[in-house]
């Protein structure tokens, strides 16, 4: 039997009944081992692709602009929480849509994955949690350059589980974002689309500013609950700003556990249609 004939009776065969739970598990673990592993090799360029970003944005306007008079002494504060968010958010986007478009078009790597014995949806879900994994660890990582950069940052120690919480959240609609986006968009398009859909989510998302502040620009304020990145800043600035004025957390999860909800179940529709082709 060739492989292309394995291939194709892979992708429309239904799932084997006797398929045990604990075999679909260890499939699942160990593709999520591979891809940690390769991340182990290359971690120095991981680190420098997903930091760079925000920590010139926390140089600019958390040191640059304050030393300089343009902010004021606290505004440090407003804007860590939400430079997190920012990094959580945006690096689960481009850790799954860029590598889901290569592997689609061009390496055909996505293949040998189908391949593997478990559920393709499951394959969807692995490239989420691997991705979601990456981003949370760039959000980590964004601590303690916090307090290099700024000299100090917000903590609270009963901001660890909303911390948590919105961490995990804003990882997840993250990466389920970008696999709407790797998996809907043709590969000679994602450049354009990134174009256009990771400035408007930057600047529009709460990230350096708090969402009650917009109370005299209302219209720019609805714009802006349209953005799963609010939600996240605004669940930062709870937990570890509370002081300032903030989204209500409860609304922030909800609204973020609706968007994983949607952005799931249009990702993994597209990859299955994307995996049928």
């Amino acid at each position: 039997m060739s492989t292309t004939t394995s291939f194709e009776e892979r992708l429309s065969a239904t799932p084997p009944t006797n398929r045990s739970d604990a075999s679909v598990r260890r499939a699942f673990l160990a593709v999520l081992r591979r891809d940690l592993f390769v991340t182990g090799k290359e971690v120095h360029v991981f680190l420098a692709q997903v930091i760079l970003q925000p920590l010139f944005l926390l140089f600019v306007f958390g040191r640059i602009l304050g030393s300089i008079g343009y902010t004021t002494p606290g505004y440090r504060h407003v804007l860590f929480p939400g430079i997190v968010a920012f990094t959580v958010v945006l690096t689960s986007i481009q850790q799954t849509a860029l590598p889901l478009v290569i592997d689609f078009s061009f390496t055909k790597e996505i293949e040998d994955r189908l391949l593997a014995p478990l559920p393709v949806a499951l394959v969807a879900i692995e490239k989420m949690v691997f991705a979601s994994m990456r981003s949370m660890v760039a959000a980590i990582v964004m601590f303690p350059v916090g307090i290099l950069v700024l000299g100090s940052i917000p903590w609270r120690a009963g901001a660890v589980p909303l911390l948590i919480a919105a961490l995990v959240l804003g990882a997840f609609v993250g990466s389920a974002i970008g696999l709407t986006l790797g998996t809907l968009v043709p590969a000679n398009k994602i450049n354009v689309v990134f174009a256009l859909v990771l400035l408007p989510i930057t600047f529009t998302g709460c990230s350096q500013y708090p969402w009650p502040s917009l109370h005299r620009l209302e219209w720019f304020q609805w714009v802006t609950t349209l953005n799963p990145l609010t939600y996240v800043s605004e669940s930062m600035r709870a937990a570890l700003v509370p002081d300032i004025p903030h989204m209500r957390p409860w609304i922030a999860i909800v609204m973020l556990v609706v968007a994983l909800g949607i952005f799931t179940t249009t990702g993994i529709r597209g990859f299955l249609r994307r995996a049928m082709d």
